[in-house]
Parts: structure tokens; sequence; C-alpha cells
């Protein structure tokens, strides 16, 4: 765990910013107490293959139906 005072941290933000991304530990410190740990945000949108759902889901023969007036939102 590398640990840095805030000073430091703002000096070498980009740095810092690599390291986290990298796996490295990063703490910012303001005096004695550890505050901060910068941490990589996730991939959100993540990793997505075409048809990897392929035979998991089924469609009833339902779905294709036309919906009653009464059940519309409008």
């Amino acid at each position: 765990m590398k640990t840095f005072t805030i000073h430091e941290a703002k000096t070498n933000l980009s740095k810092l910013i690599e390291e986290a991304c990298q796996g490295e530990e990063v703490v910012i410190a303001r005096r004695p107490n550890l505050v901060v740990r910068l941490v990589p945000i996730a991939d959100a949108k993540g990793h997505r293959q075409p048809g990897a759902l392929r035979g998991k889901l089924c469609v009833g023969p339902g779905f294709f139906e036309p919906v009653a007036d009464d059940e519309l939102v409008q």
C-alpha cells in the first residue's frame, strides 16, 4: 500500500490514477489519518457477446398477441 499526503496527491494525481488502474493500492492521508483510497471504476459496459442468451430465454405465444385496451397505459 502506497500512502501519500494530500499535497503529494495533488502534485502527482495523473501518476497515482495510473498506478491505481494497474492494481496498486493508493491511499491519501490528511496528517496522520488515512482518508481516501484511490480505486479504478469497473468497466460499466462490461463484455457483451452476441447470442450469449440463446436457448436460455423463452418467449411465450402470448407475447405477440395484441394488448387489451384497458391494459394500455396512456
